[in-house]
């Protein structure tokens, strides 16, 4: 499937910003799934500082805002083909050893409802069984609702208040399967819905290690494994290390941030 791809981040201040420096991860790479054909990132009241692959092989610039900028527009777009492998990755190279991805962050941190869903699907002895369960499992235990949820609520706040975005359902899948001893990390993307062209942000989802199949997309948000209408851009522990864009900004000036993207066929 041929996907054409926009994301256009415009940040509005009410006043001149005196400096603000953004990491953006907006660029998604080649993989068993995916073929970039091209990608262009744009920016527009802000200069490129230097490009790298950061600790978990993510694409990623710093942009330096340029002084006393007002507004501040950061467009990512390109054309991807996609592939549905039913959500099996496989094994990756250039990336962190599998233990760092048992590593519980603040986000991910598993308290009691989280430790007692894990131990309710984790007694199969089949690993893929087991993640289906989990996955299930998450999406009848939290409502997809936005507004109910932010970048800082942690998972099991998420799960036991029963109500979360993507974000949350990729959290709690994360946590839970770490519980369980199984590698997991989240990863930020986008996701064609053919009902809805115009979307208000990316997407996000989990994938887990399984010995002799790698790496495994779970998507409980949606519940399903991650086909041909995804497209993975980054990896990381959790929000933070995969967030499309990031930063630090001095000064008194209110913010305020549109996100447009549009994702078709």
């Amino acid at each position: 499937m041929l996907l054409n791809i926009s994301h256009t981040s415009t940040y509005t201040y009410d006043a001149p910003v005196p400096y603000a420096l953004q990491r953006l991860r907006l660029s998604p790479q080649t993989n068993r799934s995916q073929t970039v054909h091209d990608w262009a990132v744009t920016c527009q009241g802000a200069v490129r500082e230097v490009a790298y692959r950061d600790g978990f092989n993510n694409l990623t610039e710093l942009i330096l805002v340029k002084p006393d900028t007002i507004e501040m527009v950061i467009t990512a777009h390109g054309t991807v083909t996609t592939k549905d492998t039913l959500g099996v990755l496989g094994e990756d190279k250039g990336n962190p050893p599998l233990w760092i991805y048992g590593r519980h962050t603040a986000l991910t941190m598993p308290g009691d409802n989280i430790k007692q869903l894990a131990m309710d699907v984790g007694s199969r002895a089949d690993r893929l069984e087991c993640l289906h369960d989990l996955m299930s499992a998450i999406s009848k235990a939290m409502v997809y609702e936005t507004g109910t949820t932010d970048v800082e609520t942690t998972a099991e706040v998420a799960l036991t208040d029963g109500h979360g975005v993507c974000q949350d359902h990729a959290h709690t899948l994360i946590s839970s399967a770490r519980v369980l001893g199984i590698p997991a990390r989240y990863v930020s993307g986008y996701l064609m819905i053919p009902e809805m062209t115009n979307q208000a942000a990316s997407h996000a989802w989990a994938e887990v290690h399984v010995t002799g199949l790698g790496w495994i997309g779970f998507d409980p948000a949606n519940l399903i494994c991650p086909n041909e209408k995804y497209v993975r851009v980054a990896v990381g522990l959790d929000y933070h290390d995969a967030a499309p864009i990031s930063g630090i900004r001095h000064g008194s000036a209110a913010e305020m941030l549109d996100v447009a993207v549009k994702v078709e066929q």
